[in-house]
């Protein structure tokens, strides 16, 4: 009885194995075995002897993985994945995926961005090329919008490292654009450039320091041009396009007022340039450094300037270029005052000619007198030369004479006679043309405007021959001024300062006046200060 039983609890056993390993071999998951006894209860009565135990079996699940990517198998995907997340902006994402990236990595792509004002990022890959076992190249193409710019293409490299069987970016800083290498840098560049509100005839703006500002609208309105650069070698890698010009054309020639404006250049004393195109009376050029738009509308004495109308009276009166006339050092008009020329110049004898162009004050004086008195000398300044009332650009005036001292005066550009250097370069554009007309700044005279007045024939060729003779033997002849050039010089006396300075003239098909506030002599200052003018054209 007692081997029956104990064969049983061997069989039992057996059982009880077998069943287990049976279950193991085809049940996934993890078996977890417990007794009565390891739970600290008894089953049976003390005392007695316990039965065989009865297996307790928990099939618990396997575990399903947390999914992980795996690396990246080849250079070229990992490649791909670099660039995807830079296009998007990951930087976090970025970081991870670079061979010990420096600590600023995310910060220097946000640098860069925001300084180049970078808007959007596109990048493509090109083919991996293996360099061995574990480095590899992969080119790509990138285009970025810069903001005021437009796209900007690029072209760099990847460069990558097998490291731990994974493939990561060895990043530089070339790695974000090619000049950043050798310690380069890129910046963007802004310059302002004038569009300005008029521009002159040819459509392009007008020349730094126009000297111009005052007669014409909006020439300082500028606009931003912008320029992406290359530090140190300053090479350009993008530059937006040229400002639109937003303005209308003027009649000012840009080259003539750029002459004009650098003549004026170093010069202390206030002055003037205006020039006039002789066929059509438009304005070339005006450089004023007077203020108040006094080159149009300041009203000063000519001076010997004037000469040029008292001379059209006289030879309108009989005389001629080659007639006789006197030029002492000084003249008194019977019964009245005493006039004298320059330094107390004694030319005796001359020619009409020669004494306009030593610019003897007597004879023209004595001439007025002898020839102008009945208002002759007001009407051929006023009905022929502009000097009177008029709509228009310039300002210029003469009085009827109140006495014979007077008409003396007047006769030398002195008492009641004033004008602008504008209505100057009118009367050297009348002689040039034969015909006076009012300087216009539009395409033709605007209504109202005073009409064109023809010229004796004989009157304008001798008072081209007598100008001439200024520059070629007279006043002006040692200032330098070019050949065909035609003129008049004139010091103009001023109570209680320095006399102002003139030259009027023409040359081709450009007439002008030269004027220097207080400069003193016009032979001196103003003729040199015309030459520096023509000679730049």
């Amino acid at each position: 009885m007692r081997r029956r039983w104990l064969l049983a609890v061997i069989t039992s056993v057996v059982a009880i194995i077998v069943t287990g390993v049976y279950a193991l071999a085809v049940t996934p998951g993890e078996v977890v075995a417990s007794s009565p006894e390891r739970s600290g209860r008894s089953a049976e009565p003390a005392g007695e002897p316990s039965p065989a135990p009865k297996p307790m079996l928990t099939f618990l699940p396997e575990p399903t993985p947390t999914p992980t990517s795996a690396p990246p198998a080849d250079p070229g995907r990992a490649a791909a994945d670099y660039l995807a997340a830079w296009q998007a902006g990951d930087l976090s994402s970025m970081t991870g995926m670079v061979v010990d990236p420096p600590a600023d990595f995310a910060e220097r792509h946000r640098r860069f961005d925001t300084e180049l004002q970078v808007s959007s990022l596109s990048l493509t890959p090109g083919e991996p090329r293996r360099q061995g076992e574990e480095a590899a190249e992969v080119p790509f193409q990138g285009v970025r919008e810069v903001r005021g710019l437009g796209p900007w293409p690029f072209s760099s490299v990847l460069r990558l490292a097998l490291r731990a069987g994974v493939w990561k970016v060895r990043w530089t800083p070339e790695t974000l654009h090619p000049s950043l290498g050798d310690g380069g840098s890129l910046r963007i560049k802004e310059t302002r450039v004038l569009r300005p509100a008029t521009l002159t005839r040819e459509g392009v703006p007008f020349p730094r320091d126009s000297r111009a500002g005052g007669y014409l609208t909006g020439l300082d309105d500028t606009a931003a041009e912008l320029a992406l650069e290359e530090v140190p070698s300053g090479r350009t890698l993008l530059a937006s396009s040229a400002p639109q010009r937003s303005g209308t054309r003027s009649t000012i020639s840009q080259p003539v007022q750029a002459a004009a404006a650098r003549a004026l250049d170093g010069m202390e004393r206030p002055a003037a340039i205006v020039a006039v195109d002789v066929p059509t009376g438009q304005v070339r050029a005006v450089a004023d450094t007077l203020g108040g738009k006094w080159a149009f509308n300041g009203l000063y004495p000519p001076g010997s300037t004037f000469k040029v109308v008292t001379a059209a009276a006289l030879l309108r009166s009989g005389l001629t270029p080659e007639s006789p006339v006197a030029c002492p050092a000084a003249y008194t008009i019977p019964n009245s005052r005493g006039f004298s020329n320059d330094g107390g110049a004694d030319h005796g004898t001359v020619t009409l000619t020669m004494a306009f162009a030593f610019s003897c004050n007597t004879t023209f004086v004595q001439q007025a007198y002898e020839r102008l008195r009945e208002d002759r000398l007001r009407a051929e300044a006023a009905d022929s030369f502009g000097f009177r009332e008029k709509p228009g650009l310039s300002s210029c005036r003469i009085r009827p004479h109140a006495d014979l001292n007077e008409l003396g005066s007047d006769a030398i550009g002195q008492n009641s006679v004033q004008a602008s250097p504008l209505c100057m370069a009118e009367v050297a554009a009348a002689v040039a043309s034969g015909v006076w007309k009012p300087a216009i700044m539009t395409d033709g005279p605007p209504a109202g405007s005073p009409s064109p007045v023809p010229l004796d024939a004989g009157v304008v060729a001798g008072l081209r021959t007598m100008m001439g003779a200024v520059v070629t033997q007279g006043t002006a002849a040692q200032a330098g001024l070019p050949p065909d050039t035609a003129g008049k010089t004139g010091t103009a006396e001023v109570a209680g300062a320095e006399s102002h300075a003139w030259f009027i003239g023409y040359r081709g098909s450009l007439a002008f006046a030269v004027f220097v506030q207080n400069g003193g002599s016009g032979g001196k200052v103003a003729a040199p200060l015309a030459a520096r003018f023509l000679k730049a054209l």
